[in-house]
């Protein structure tokens, strides 16, 4: 097979090894090349699941589910089952994901190591706060089930732990109740970014659901000029629209980006004059949630070269004037995303030692890789994250330098005595280095 790829196709690196996982009880060979690393449907982005010495455990094969107490609304499922896969049994009997990322291509797995947060993180916190219990198992045989009260040093290692304190076979998790599949919601149009803080606080204050798209090339007053989106499932009622999701497909890798200066400038343009709906209105879960899922292979819009995501979190005393300059930055540098997100996490912390969700501000980005110029840019967007006293995203970074890393979670020295000594990343090379 071709070595596998991070979502966002860099680094390209080339394993020892691949070993494809099928069985739960199954052992892993011992004369595998050490170290291993767990990888599951590819969509973390960078080198964070991706090893170039060693063995990747392919863990797609782990796909039983093991049990579903649907009266109470518990699961238990292997750690390469999709959220995707989850979603088509759980949503037609009355349930939703607690927490979802802007992907229900990730794996149950992928979703614990990296401890994912959704647009609801001000209400219901990441993933892992409503994981029950886990079971990882360690290279030396060892089998350790672990939760939030149950050998909790563990579970608080492994959650958000970028898959490195062992190989998570199954997960068990708890789920909300809905009515249909649908969603009730409100978007609102934002000039700029003072416009933005006022609104989102007030509806935050209603809403469990909350995201902001911003024009990451506007300038002067119209800075950080947006859309909101407010949300919450449905209510019940007797009739409902009809839903049938399209699915398209970038067919070719072109040999350079599609998202340049030009494009950037017209798709912002035409997206921020979109007609809203501040009354609200009924919108299907899929489009929600996962509006770039209907698009496969989208990644591929950024030409053969890959492309960079620049997510960062700043703390909330910093964020006005942080989210600021790092905006002044990249639109002096005419760079930056068609879709870039912002959002405001909430007070709720986050139970794992290196989980990136805090209280604060998160902005998130897509840039090309333009090779040095791309990385100039991101020089200069971590002195502001660093003298804010911000972090990046792990599960989002290709490149962060290792101090940016140790300043953003100071208990990486602490986590580290429990990863497994026979696991590790090109990620965590590079951060501990």
């Amino acid at each position: 097979m071709n070595s596998p790829l991070s979502w966002n196709r860099l680094p390209r690196v080339s394993p020892d090894a691949v070993y494809r996982l099928t069985q739960r009880s199954a052992d892993i060979p011992l004369h595998l090349p050490r170290p291993l690393l767990a990888y599951g449907n590819g969509r973390s982005y960078g080198d964070v699941c991706l090893t170039e010495q060693g063995t990747l455990l392919l863990t797609r094969g782990l796909d039983r589910f093991i049990s579903f107490d649907e009266q109470n609304g518990i699961l238990r499922c292997e750690a390469g089952i999709t959220l995707q896969e989850i979603l088509e049994l759980i949503v037609p009997r009355g349930w939703f994901l607690p927490v979802t990322p802007g992907t229900r291509m990730s794996t149950v797995g992928g979703a614990v190591s990296n401890d994912v947060h959704g647009k609801n993180h001000h209400t219901s916190g990441t993933f892992c706060h409503h994981v029950r219990c886990l079971e990882l198992w360690r290279s030396d045989g060892s089998i350790i089930e672990c939760g939030p009260e149950k050998h909790q040093q563990w579970f608080e290692a492994t959650v958000g732990g970028l898959g490195l304190t062992g190989l998570i076979r199954w997960v068990e998790f708890g789920l909300i109740p809905i009515e249909n599949p649908w969603m009730w919601v409100e978007s609102r149009r934002f000039a700029n970014l003072d416009e933005f803080w006022t609104l989102n606080h007030q509806l935050e204050s209603r809403w469990p659901y909350t995201v902001a798209w911003i024009d990451c090339l506007a300038s002067g007053n119209a800075r950080g000029r947006g859309l909101i989106l407010a949300a919450d499932h449905a209510a019940a009622r007797n009739e409902l629209p009809k839903f049938k999701e399209r699915r398209r497909r970038v067919p070719i890798d072109p040999p350079f980006s599609l998202v340049n200066r030009v494009s950037l400038r017209a798709l912002n343009g035409l997206y921020y004059r979109q007609p809203i709906k501040p009354q609200g209105g009924l919108t299907h879960y899929a489009p929600y949630f996962y509006p770039l899922d209907t698009i496969q292979d989208w990644n591929r819009i950024y030409g053969r070269q890959g492309f960079y995501q620049y997510q960062c979190v700043i703390p909330p005393r910093e964020a006005e004037a942080a989210t600021a300059a790092l905006l002044e930055t990249i639109g002096r540098r005419g760079e930056g995303s068609f879709l870039a997100v912002l959002k405001t996490f909430g007070n709720k912390s986050s139970l794992g030692m290196l989980s990136f969700p805090r209280a604060g501000t998160t902005l998130a980005l897509d840039f090309p890789n333009r090779g040095d110029k791309t990385l100039r840019l991101f020089e200069e967007l971590d002195a502001i994250v660093r003298e804010a006293g911000g972090a990046l995203y792990p599960g989002k970074d290709a490149r962060m330098p290792a101090s940016l890393f140790q300043s953003g979670f100071p208990q990486w020295e602490a986590f580290s005595k429990y990863v497994d000594p026979n696991f590790s990343s090109e990620f965590w090379r590079r951060v501990t280095s």
